[in-house]
């Protein structure tokens, strides 16, 4: 499987699991990308739920690394 049809894939679990969640996209090469994903306190671990068996098996049987992090939108972590 390609990284972008693996982060389509993982956006439309996001979208399932927090119908209210923002989604950003970075790609660090062609192997290994970062999700970070702004949700509601409710829908974050439906979102990680949702998310952590399929990145597992992009890793082992397609090589992809792929981070889901999960942050509350209404708390935000402080870049600084």
């Amino acid at each position: 499987m390609s990284l972008d049809a693996a982060i389509n894939d993982l956006k439309d679990k996001i979208t399932a699991a927090g119908k209210t969640a923002a989604v950003k996209v970075v790609k660090m090469s062609a192997e290994e990308a970062r999700i970070s994903v702004f949700a509601t306190a409710a829908e974050m671990q439906a979102i990680r739920d949702a998310t952590f068996q399929p990145v597992l098996d992009y890793l082992t049987s397609d090589g992809l690394d792929i981070q889901v992090l999960v942050y509350d939108r209404d708390n935000p972590p402080e870049i600084g």
